[in-house]
């Protein structure tokens, strides 16, 4: 459903945004690159986690389908059928 897909999208983004400031604080104080790279790293690894599988707080609103319509399978009549116009050239 379209709110799951909204609400997966900003808590993907809420995570990798709040990992990449904690990650760049850190690597900062520490004066290390290294640990920016591994906190943004298990950041996004913990927003595949919690968006990526179908969860059922992402499936709260279902799309409601059209039912299914058997297609006629015998053939037409020729007198329903329209004739084709061709265009001209």
């Amino acid at each position: 459903d379209y709110k799951g897909q909204k609400l997966a999208e900003q808590i993907f983004q809420g995570i990798i945004l709040v990992s990449a400031i904690i990650g760049f604080i850190c690597g900062y104080i520490t004066e290390q690159f290294g640990w920016t790279v591994y906190i943004v790293i298990a950041g996004f690894a913990l927003s595949c986690l919690l968006t990526l599988p179908p969860w059922p707080m992402y499936r709260r609103n279902p799309l409601e389908w059209l039912p299914v319509q058997e297609s006629g399978t015998e053939e037409k009549k020729p007198a329903d059928r329209k004739p084709k116009r061709h265009a001209k050239s």
